[in-house]
């Protein structure tokens, strides 16, 4: 996971402004939850996950970040429900400026640590008051 980071980590925000990009196309729906000024916004989400890979070993200081993170966005009107389309938007973005450092393990870690992102974050959501996703049996 750190490699494949490593490899688009020179990429900056550009990595962010795709994500948003891709978000935005595949879920139009998403759109309003967020300020028509995207700049700052890019620059916060490439701070967290420059700041997730590098505590990505702390699985204290990493589940604490989600939480904030989980708990704050339910204040923007994101819900549990949101975090599916999320994770699509951030492989396809980690996928594309990786380039030959994105294979099928680098794939199954991404896929593997959103998991837990989703999980974390997800629960933060519900506590906040969220409603969960349709299924689910909680909220």
């Amino acid at each position: 996971m750190k490699s494949s980071f490593a490899a688009v980590e020179p990429y900056g925000t550009q990595v962010t402004e795709y994500f948003y990009d891709h978000l935005f196309e595949h879920h139009p729906e998403v759109r309003p939850l967020f300020a028509e000024h995207m700049g700052e916004q890019r620059d916060r989400l490439w701070q967290a996950l420059r700041a997730l890979v590098g505590k990505v070993e702390d699985t204290e200081a990493v589940t604490r970040m989600l939480d904030g993170l989980g708990t704050r966005h339910v204040g923007y009107g994101a819900t549990p429900a949101h975090l599916p389309a999320v994770g699509a938007s951030l492989l396809a973005a980690l996928k594309h400026f990786a380039g030959p450092a994105w294979t099928p393990e680098t794939e199954a870690a991404w896929v593997a640590v959103y998991g837990v992102i989703t999980d974390v974050m997800g629960r933060a959501m519900a506590r906040a008051g969220a409603p969960a996703p349709a299924g689910t049996g909680h909220g």
